[in-house]
């Protein structure tokens, strides 16, 4: 019988997202991790950046054990940063220092995960007062959830960028077909979602007569 170990296996689910986000930049120039490809600004590397602050606040400040022995960076929550300073990188701050600053988190976070039980408290210093009391457990869930979200933009914005898909780099989850066979795929999905999309006529409806009658669109 196996015995249950529900901290592992947050940790487990936390670090496949970590390494599902990270390996989307693998390979890229630096215009393309940078580049915006929505128009809110979504961007791989600024993607990175988020999630290593996301970490270091729910991992350090809420439970206590600071990150930062010096003045944090100027797009951290406690600074007067400007609005999503922390989804995109400034042309100052390299891949490197983002990638590094994000595996620190990793083991700043684990290191925590590690110290305490799921049930040890703390508090959200940036939440509501009436709201801010946490577990280890809430916390790992909610950054896990988060994690997986934004690997999720990045899985879209490298396939944007040169066609790369994938969950991970030795397994991609994905049918095994050819170049072709997508590009066949994709035509179909597009015939299907037009025809979908035609304007339809509207439902019939009975008229004061008795007789049916279908409206015109």
């Amino acid at each position: 019988m196996i015995e249950p170990n529900p901290k592992a296996d947050l940790l487990r689910y936390l670090q496949q997202a970590r390494d599902a986000l990270l390996w989307k930049l693998d390979g890229l120039p630096e215009y393309d991790v940078r580049r915006p490809l929505t128009p809110t600004g979504t961007n791989l590397l600024g993607l990175v950046k988020h999630v290593a602050g996301v970490e270091l606040a729910y991992f350090s400040d809420t439970f206590g054990r600071p990150f930062f022995e010096e003045e944090p960076p100027p797009w951290w929550y406690t600074r007067e940063a400007e609005p999503n300073a922390d989804m995109w990188a400034t042309a100052e701050e390299s891949r490197e220092e983002i990638v590094g600053l994000y595996r620190q988190a990793w083991e700043h976070s684990d290191s925590t995960i590690a110290t305490l039980a799921l049930d040890a408290t703390g508090h959200v210093p940036w939440w509501p007062e009436k709201r801010r009391e946490v577990t280890l457990h809430h916390v790992l869930v909610r950054v896990i959830c988060d994690t997986q979200r934004h690997a999720g933009h990045a899985d879209i914005v490298r396939e944007l960028i040169d066609g790369s898909a994938g969950y991970a780099r030795d397994k991609d989850s994905l049918p095994a077909a050819d170049q072709a066979w997508w590009e066949s795929h994709h035509r179909r999905l597009e015939r299907v979602a037009r025809a979908a999309g035609e304007v339809r006529p509207r439902p019939a409806a009975a008229d004061p007569s008795g007789q049916t009658s279908v409206s015109s669109p």
